[in-house]
């Protein structure tokens, strides 16, 4: 994407420990959303197995020739599911046939034959591994062992090489099962990663990466050197951006169906992160105050009769897929807009509290205010861990900076005063 020098930008300025020590923050609030290792092997194989037998599934005829993720699993921006009470996470899948496929479930009652055998075959495979099985609009879910939930999509290959990574380009049924749409599940991936590989420009960038080295001797569980943080930040800032909304909008059940899909909110994120990140910032924080604050002016309003809006942010991997068509409600509208104005004000509060030095109790109530509870305990966890590697650092001849996370070496004495 094209810089735009014309973005709002606000005029901020962060010392290097501050934006180490909230992106220390962000990086273990994000962690305690994402699966365990352990839960990602248990992902993967519960799909692949499902994968597998769906390539051999004589209702399909041989025309599956791939089923893989999509969406947050292979972004890096995979978060636990809005619904508390839930323990296991969401997982999108697309069952990609070949586009022979095209002459079997291109005519008349294509679309509804085809999903019609994608859940005859998943039926039967969910009835013999004790699996719950629900159908929808355009999608087949599984609800696996441990409450993990997978959305089997189908997908027929059928290129358009005029687009961005059209060779990845296909046809999913669309939500009356009448017609085909446009879709191209792995070029937005791929547009997602290109997006995250550009490299951001920080002015403190040496101070930083030794304010994370430092802050990683004190941890019994390091994070991430710096380089490593700085490759995947777009990643972590989705992670935010959905973790608040969820958050926020899971407090009222009734209001859950108004929250930002996720798709939106990522294209939105990606978008801002590509135009902002090679333009100077102090670091990772005022870069992610920069994101969000722009993101909302990203995508195209179209004022129409009665005072309500069309909004639009087309997909540049497939052909007329607006991506904020799920936000076209006055409903809906207003509700980003306040959920933005929230998510601001909540990193506002977080930043202040980092900033002024305040006290663990004050931070981990902005943490827990902007991100719940989870991320409040995760935070008091980390805190902990460091107090027990200050601990072995001090045996080792460290001393321990009490307010921001630097460690220094010690200097030599006699232990008499000098």
């Amino acid at each position: 994407m094209n810089r735009d020098d014309n973005l709002p930008k606000a005029v901020r300025s962060f010392t290097a420990a501050t934006s180490a020590r909230f992106t220390y923050l962000a990086e273990a609030i994000a962690r305690s959303f994402e699966p365990t290792p352990t839960q990602l092997q248990e992902l993967e194989r519960a799909y692949t197995a499902t994968g597998e037998y769906l390539i051999e599934c004589p209702e399909l005829g041989g025309l599956v020739v791939q089923v893989h993720a999509q969406g947050s699993r292979p972004m890096g921006t995979i978060v636990r599911p809005m619904d508390a009470t839930r323990d296991g996470f969401d997982i999108d899948l697309v069952v990609r046939l070949s586009r022979v496929a095209l002459a079997r479930y291109g005519g008349p009652g294509g679309p509804a034959l085809l999903l019609d055998h994608l859940y005859t075959a998943l039926k039967r495979y969910a009835d013999r591994h004790g699996l719950r099985i629900e159908r929808w609009e355009r999608c087949i879910t599984l609800v696996y062992a441990g409450g993990m939930r997978a959305d089997f999509a189908p997908v027929i290959d059928d290129p358009v090489y005029s687009l961005p990574h059209g060779e990845h380009h296909g046809r999913i049924p669309d939500r009356e099962r009448r017609n085909y749409i446009s879709t191209n599940p792995r070029g937005y991936c791929l547009g997602f990663t290109a997006a995250a590989k550009v490299t951001p420009v920080f002015r403190l960038r040496e101070a930083l990466a030794v304010n994370f080295a430092d802050a990683a001797r004190a941890d019994i569980e390091p994070l991430p050197e710096a380089a490593e943080v700085f490759e995947r930040l777009l990643s972590r800032y989705v992670q935010l951006g959905k973790v608040n909304r969820n958050i926020s909008f899971s407090a009222l059940p009734a209001s859950q169906d108004l929250a930002p899909t996720s798709v939106f909110l990522t294209s939105l994120f990606a978008k801002a992160y590509s135009l902002l990140a090679p333009q100077p910032h102090d670091g990772p924080l005022d870069l992610l105050l920069d994101v969000v604050a722009v993101a909302p002016s990203l995508f195209q309003r179209e004022l129409l009769a009665g005072g309500q809006e069309q909004w639009t942010l087309m997909n540049p991997y497939a052909l007329g897929d607006n991506l904020a068509a799920s936000m076209n409600t006055a409903a809906r509208q207003q509700a980003f807009t306040q959920w933005h104005t929230k998510f601001v004000h909540d990193l506002e509060a977080l930043v202040s509290a980092i900033d002024g030095n305040h006290g663990l109790d004050t931070i981990t109530k902005a943490v827990e205010q902007a991100f719940g509870p989870r991320a409040s305990q995760a935070v008091l966890a980390r805190n902990a861990q460091r107090r027990d590697g200050n601990r072995a650092l001090q045996r080792a001849g460290f001393i321990v900076a009490s307010t921001l996370p630097v460690v220094t070496p010690a200097r030599s004495h006699t232990y008499f005063g000098g």
